[in-house]
């Protein structure tokens, strides 16, 4: 059976129309809806109704359907014919594609830790904070929320809108892949203490340190959903990739 966005989903939507200006565009309400898979509230393959979200939010289905065009474009949803709008299921081969961006813009955003602010530098570590305060609480979903936060403030080290932009994107697609985990828990704990590692670094302005250290997290990371993906079919994992 095919998920679909229900009336609790529709509800906590409902909360975000006041984001949503009398002059509310297609661009805006992608944004939010970008966001809301980013944290997690839209599983893989959840069918994306109209009839609800226009309600939800207080749009027309014209307005919707752009804000859907955009987020097909961004590979976040996908369209099929005489089906309707489903957020997008992710493969191996995307796992391997987004860590190889990753890579190239955290790695280079990250070494110019020692340029950027000191209230961008904080940013970094006030995700830290977050993630070790939702750990404590034992809530492994919300852990995860603040890991891709963290990894979008070290994006934002680069002082660029282009970059912030790329990164929105890429931690929303992500998202969709952590869905393929079953403990987070076991997935996200090992990585608390490199986060606040990393985040120290940064507020050092210790770049060049920062970056060495990202380059084996995300190598890490990427091995470890490919072989949860791998797991799947019965096979092993690919060996690092620079």
């Amino acid at each position: 059976m095919v998920a679909a966005v229900t009336d609790q989903i529709a509800a906590v939507l409902a909360a975000d129309r006041s984001e949503l200006a009398a002059s509310s565009t297609a661009e805006r309400v992608a944004g939010i809806l970008r966001t809301r898979i980013m944290e997690g509230l839209f599983a893989p393959g959840s069918r994306l109704s109209e009839e609800v979200l226009g309600r939800a939010l207080g749009v027309s289905r014209n307005t919707l359907r752009e804000a859907f065009r955009l987020l097909c474009h961004e590979r976040l949803t996908v369209h099929e014919m005489n089906r309707g709008i489903f957020v997008s299921v992710l493969t191996e081969a995307d796992v391997v594609d987004l860590y190889r961006l990753r890579r190239m813009i955290e790695r280079g955003a990250a070494r110019l830790a020692g340029d950027a602010p000191i209230a961008l530098r904080k940013a970094v570590s006030a995700t830290v904070d977050d993630g070790e305060e939702a750990a404590a609480r034992g809530d492994w979903l919300e852990v995860r929320t603040a890991d891709l936060f963290f990894h979008q403030a070290i994006g934002a080290l680069a002082q660029s809108p282009r970059v912030d932009e790329i990164m929105r994107r890429a931690l929303a697609e992500l998202r969709l892949v952590f869905h393929a985990i079953s403990d987070p828990e076991q997935f996200h704990r090992p990585y608390l203490g490199r986060n606040r590692l990393i985040a120290e670094l940064v507020i050092e302005g210790r770049g060049a340190e920062a970056e060495q250290e990202l380059y084996g997290y995300l190598l890490d990371a990427e091995l470890q959903l490919l072989a949860v993906y791998g797991e799947r079919k019965g096979v092993t994992a690919p060996p690092h990739r620079p």
